[in-house]
């Protein structure tokens, strides 16, 4: 009971020492409102212990303007067992990031999903053991994956654009394949995107969920890319 007390202290006192940042969804259109809409209406709805909003304490970013170039960025995340060299033993073992229609991948998807029962110390949700034979793509996202040489998807991540900040949605890897450093390839590939096509354009944090609630695995593979948490005021701009 002790040091379940103490550990409360020591994150009240955490959370307090937060940097504080204010983020805007912004350029929303016809198109994309009704996603727009939903996702602030979830970051700023009540959070189930009430005593804050959903997604507004902790909340793991990269501030792009802490680092000049994604070379900068690149540097930060370098040396032994880091990020970057998880990142390169994919390379190395011919994995590739692209772009993808994930309807052009239904049974890897499925395979991806089902292929682990847990996840995080957490049963996998119902929704992901269940193939899905068409996805819907949202205007304002883009889906990414790594594929290896023979063309399979072993990972995936879902993207939302919202103007000054882009949420990495939904982030997957095959089971048999993680070893192969295959999720950390795929974030600091996006990342590489961010910074040499969205930065100029008024993008300014990336965003992975929150550090409170994740797994110490989890969040110590988010500190290994630079993600550092954040207390977040979103803002609407009409």
């Amino acid at each position: 009971m002790l040091n379940k007390l103490k550990k409360i202290i020591f994150t009240i006192q955490e959370i307090q020492k937060l940097p504080i940042v204010t983020i805007k969804f912004t350029k929303m259109n016809d198109e994309s409102i009704n996603n727009y809409t939903s996702t602030y209406k979830y970051f700023t709805k009540p959070h189930r212990l009430k005593l804050f909003k959903n997604k507004t304490i902790g909340v793991a970013l990269i501030d792009l303007n802490l680092y000049n170039t994604f070379e900068d960025y690149y540097k930060s995340i370098n040396g032994k067992n880091s990020a970057a060299y998880y990142s390169r033993k994919a390379l190395k073992r011919e994995y590739e990031f692209i772009e993808i229609d994930r309807n052009n991948y239904i049974n890897d998807i499925y395979e991806i999903n089902t292929s682990a029962v847990q996840r995080q110390g957490k049963k996998m949700a119902d929704c992901y053991m269940q193939k899905v034979e068409t996805y819907k793509n949202e205007r304002n996202y883009k889906y990414y994956g790594v594929i290896n040489k023979d063309n399979k998807l072993v990972s995936y991540c879902n993207i939302g654009f919202y103007g000054e900040f882009t949420l990495v949605s939904t982030l997957l890897g095959h089971k048999k394949y993680l070893n192969d450093g295959i999720m950390y390839f795929m974030l600091i590939e996006f990342h590489k995107k961010m910074f040499e096509n969205y930065k100029n354009n008024g993008y300014k944090y990336i965003m992975y969920d929150t550090f409170y609630g994740a797994t110490e695995g989890l969040q110590l593979f988010k500190k290994k890319l630079k993600y550092q948490s954040y207390k977040v005021k979103w803002l609407w701009e009409n």
